[in-house]
This record gives structure tokens, sequence and C-alpha cells, in this order.
């Protein structure tokens, strides 16, 4: 079954909560084949005898996928390009079947899979709408009674008279998001459809799929942005060569995504070094001090009171980071830690192989996952070390001011390399193995102090002082 429809069940109680007790989408044991011919004429004989002359290869797009979408919350979907994410989409909207497997859908679908798909470029803006929500189900009368608020989202002015052949991607995803979300449906399928958005645009989005999951549409939200799958997702899945790898909490899930996009086999540089140094470019020098010495920092990094067991550690161990210190004001681990006041965090690092400029990171987020601050020594200019040698110890030490609000944050740290062709080699990386909780605070609020100072200057006084 993949569309179930209920007409009154908002009249009859008890089919109403029939309704909300199932889940809007249900995934079980779904896979897709496509068979890949190398010639076309293979494929009519394949036709010919009915199958028996086999002139194709298969490719499994996807595997085993089973996942439900529960009523009123938003899922993620993130992946590789390649994995399966538009693949597994369109078998659930409907527009591709499953070689195996079944896909149950309650409600009415909304899908953005593409920019104005089912958008008649000849057609104007307007006929578009129409058109596109006669698709959805809704009358004449029912689409006049929201275009006012379809044309506002959208904001395209004039252009909404043109036909869409003139339109940019951008007023395209607009014009097209505008009346997905404003029909309210049930389910709603997002695939990559905001990233041609601007940044006030994409706000808006959000704030309207917040509204539709308050009012208990069923979101299925497909991203490259790992901070969008964080804030805005009840729960993620990750696939990987067509198989579902992970499924779980946002933040568990896109640090294993990130462990697939980035993780990479250990890199044994032999014999070339100096050719490696000559590609890899060398950062700007700048001054720089350690706050401890490599005797102060003689622990294991999970022995340390700030220390995060539920932290996310992956790469090649090239290089470790084997130990850290926090120091506030010369205090060592403080029991408190005041919004304001400085945070110098050490971090013994141990070189397991022969590492060529080194590149050491770090990270400041909030409980929720949102990241608050990034950096890393190259791209500050740092020169670190131009040749790490096995069994080679070192410290890096990053000092801060801690403008931050009350709550719980966490610090991840890293180091990695670049390969002779660019690419990053992660050595160690630690997601949120440190925990920072900063005290209440009464001065602001929202997550970082910026020091602003409000002054009141009032023309009266400038007029007696001038008389």
């Amino acid at each position: 079954m993949r569309l179930l429809r209920l007409p009154g069940f908002r009249k009859r109680g008890a089919v109403l909560r029939m309704y909300f007790d199932m889940n809007a989408i249900e995934v079980s044991n779904v896979a897709k084949c496509f068979n890949i011919w190398s010639k076309p004429h293979h494929r009519l004989f394949h036709a010919l005898s009915k199958g028996k002359v086999a002139l194709h290869k298969e490719f499994w797009a996807l595997r085993d996928i089973n996942f439900v979408v529960p009523r009123g919350q938003t899922v993620g979907v993130v992946g590789k390009n390649g994995s399966g994410k538009s693949t597994l989409l369109q078998i659930i909207t409907g527009t591709l079947d499953p070689s195996h497997g079944e896909v149950t859908v309650n409600g009415r679908v909304a899908a953005l899979l593409e920019l104005g798909a089912g958008f008649n470029p000849e057609f104007t803006g307007m006929e578009n709408v129409y058109m596109n929500a006669s698709l959805l189900g809704l009358s004449r009368e029912e689409t006049d009674a929201r275009i006012d608020d379809i044309l506002a989202f959208a904001d395209i002015g004039d252009f909404v008279h043109a036909p869409t052949r003139t339109y940019s991607s951008g007023m395209l995803i607009r014009l097209a998001f505008a009346v997905q979300a404003q029909i309210e449906p049930e389910v709603l399928i997002v695939d990559e459809a905001l990233a041609v958005g601007d940044a006030k645009f994409q706000a808006k989005c959000f704030a309207r799929l917040k509204k539709l999951k308050e009012n208990g549409t069923s979101i299925l939200l497909v991203t490259h942005a790992t901070e969008q799958i964080v804030s805005h997702c009840d729960s993620a899945i990750l696939l990987d060569g067509g198989h579902m790898v992970a499924t779980g909490l946002p933040r568990q899930v896109v640090n294993r995504y990130l462990d697939i996009l980035f993780g990479k086999p250990v890199v044994e540089v032999k014999t070339d070094v100096v050719t490696q140094l000559e590609a890899v470019p060398k950062a700007v020098p700048i001054i720089s001090s350690n706050h401890t010495a490599l005797a102060d920092l003689d622990k294991s990094f999970e022995a340390r009171p700030y220390y995060n067991p539920s932290e996310y550690r992956w790469g090649d161990r090239a290089a470790e980071l084997v130990d850290f210190a926090a120091f506030v004001n010369g205090s060592q681990f403080p029991n408190t830690l005041i919004s304001g006041q400085y945070l110098t965090l050490a971090l013994r690092v141990r070189f397991l192989a022969v590492v060529v400029r080194p590149i050491f990171g770090f990270a400041v987020k909030t409980k929720e996952g949102i990241t608050i601050y990034n950096t890393n020594t190259e791209q500050q200019g740092s020169e670190v070390l131009d040749i790490a040698q096995p069994g080679m110890d070192g410290i890096f030490s990053v000092s801060l001011p801690l403008r931050l609000f009350e709550g719980d944050y966490f610090v991840s740290v890293g180091i990695a390399s670049r390969s002779l062709s660019g690419e990053v080699i992660p050595h160690d990386r630690r997601y949120d193995s440190i925990h920072l909780k900063v005290d209440p605070v009464t001065a602001f609020s929202g997550l970082v102090d910026l020091q602003a100072q409000i002054v009141f200057d009032s023309p009266s006084n400038n007029l007696l002082q001038a008389s």
C-alpha cells in the first residue's frame, strides 16, 4: 500500500486516534537493482529471449533498507553521493518501484525531489502554482484560498506572471517549496532542495518546516548539511553503498557519516619526503607558546576530569592525542567555569608514524551539536612542524575567552595532515571529547557574549550643554 487516505478522520475520534498511531512512512526490506547494459541492442536480445539471455550486469542501488518515520517527526537521511538516497526517495514517493520489499506511506505526500519538478517551463509561475496544487489534490477554490500565502512565501514579485523557463534555480525552488509547504501535507519529503536558497529564504523554509511539524506533518529531509540534520531532525539514517549502515540520534549518525566521508586508510611515507614537503603548502609562521610541559601531561586522555566518555573517535592513528589539561586563571580543571574567563587547553600528541606538516584543529559545539567555533592551525597560518618522526611527542595549546552562555558545551579536537593530492588524512579525531559546563549568566542570553555596549545619548542634554 503506497497511499492510505482516511476521509473524514477529523470528525471521528476513533479513526483519528488510529491515524496518529500509525507511522507516516514504513520501509520494509526494500532493495533496488538496476540492469546495466553495455550495448543498447543487448536489451532487445534480452527481451526477445524472455530473460534467458543475460547480457547485462546487475547494480544494486539499495539492499535491505528498513526504517520507519513516526508521525509528526523529522527524520534526516545522509550519505555520500551515490549512496542510494535519491533512489530511496523515488521509491517512497512512488516514481520508482522497488525490486524487493514494501513501502507504506500514510497520508498525502508532498515531495521536493528536483528543482521545479512537475512545472511546465512554458507556463507562468501562477499557472504552475494552480497546476501543481491540483496534482497535490487541492481544488481550485482551495488553491484560491491559499494563493496569497503561496505568493508571499515565494516572494518573487512580478516574475510569477512570467514563464518559469526564465526563472533562476533559486526562484524556481522558492515557488516550488511555497506550493508544497502551504498545502500542509501529512508527509513532506525534501531532497537537497533548500541548498540553492539564500540564507534568508532557508531560515523562512525551516521556520515553515517547524510549523508543519508542530501541526503533525512528518518530514523526511535529505541533505549533505550535517548542521541541518543535527538542528532540525529527531533521528537520522546513514546510507553508504546502498546499505543502511547507521540509524539513531542525529549527532551519532552525523559523526559516523563524517567518518565515512573523511576516513582514509593509513598512508605510509616511505622515501620521497622532500617531494611531499614541496607539494604541501607551508604555513605562515606565527608566535605561539605552550602553557604546560610534557611532564605535566603524563596521564591518559580518558582519566581527566572534563573527559566525555561518549566521545566519537576515529582516524588512522599515525598520530594520537593521548592526554589533555584545562587551565582557567592558573587553576587546573576548576570545578566551575564562569563566562568571560580565559580557558587554555593543552593537548599532548604522540606520533606513531612519519607525518608531514601535521594540522591540529578544534571545535566548540553546543550539547545539541551546533558548531559555535571551528578552526585549525592551517586556517590560522600557524607553522607547527615540517616532519614528525615516529616516537616524537609534542604539545598543542589552545587559548580562548569563554564568552559562552550558561550550559553544557563539548570540545572536539583532532590532528590530521594532507596527502600529495591535497586530501585531508585524519589521524586522530576525538569528537565531543571534552565537556565544559558554564555557570549561570545574567548579563546576556543566547549562545555567545558579543560584549555589546548599549549607550543612551539624550538630545535634550546636548541642547542644554550647548546653551
